[in-house]
C-alpha cells in the first residue's frame, strides 16, 4: 500500500551543483539538507523539507530538460514574480486554474518549474 510520496527528484548537468544550490538556495531560499555519506559519491545535493516534502537535485547528462512538461510545483503563500525578474527569469503565465494564480519559469538547467498559490479561502 502506498503511504505518500517520500521526495521528489529533479536533475541538473553533472558537475553544475554549485550553479544549482546559487539558484535554489540563493535565489528561491531553500535550505540545504546533508546527503547521507554513503550517496555523497553520486553528486547533486538535497533541499530539506520544502513543504513536508523534500526536494532531491540530482546530476545526469544527455537529457534535454527544455522538451519536457515534467515538473515541480511549488506551493507558495503569496505568489511573486519579483526576485525571478530582476535575475532575468522568464516568467510563462501558466493555464488559469479555478481558485489559483499560477505562473512557471525554467531554471538555469531548463528544469520546468511552476509557483502555485490556493486562492480559495478555507474557515476552520
Amino acid at each position: 500500500m502506498i503511504l505518500g510520496l517520500h521526495y521528489a527528484q529533479i536533475t541538473i548537468p553533472k558537475g553544475a551543483e554549485e550553479e544549482g544550490k546559487k539558484f535554489y538556495c540563493g535565489l528561491l531560499g531553500l535550505l540545504e539538507k546533508e546527503k547521507p555519506e554513503s550517496l555523497k559519491g553520486l553528486g547533486g545535493f538535497w533541499l530539506k523539507k520544502v513543504g513536508d516534502r523534500d526536494v532531491h537535485i540530482g546530476t545526469e547528462d544527455g537529457f534535454d530538460r527544455l522538451k519536457t512538461k515534467a515538473h515541480l510545483a511549488y506551493q507558495v503563500e503569496d505568489i511573486y514574480t519579483g526576485v525571478l525578474e530582476q535575475n532575468n527569469i522568464q516568467i510563462i503565465e501558466g493555464v488559469p486554474i479555478p481558485g489559483f494564480e499560477r505562473f512557471e519559469f525554467r531554471d538555469p538547467f531548463g528544469n520546468r518549474v511552476e509557483m502555485i498559490q490556493d486562492l480559495v479561502v478555507t474557515g476552520d
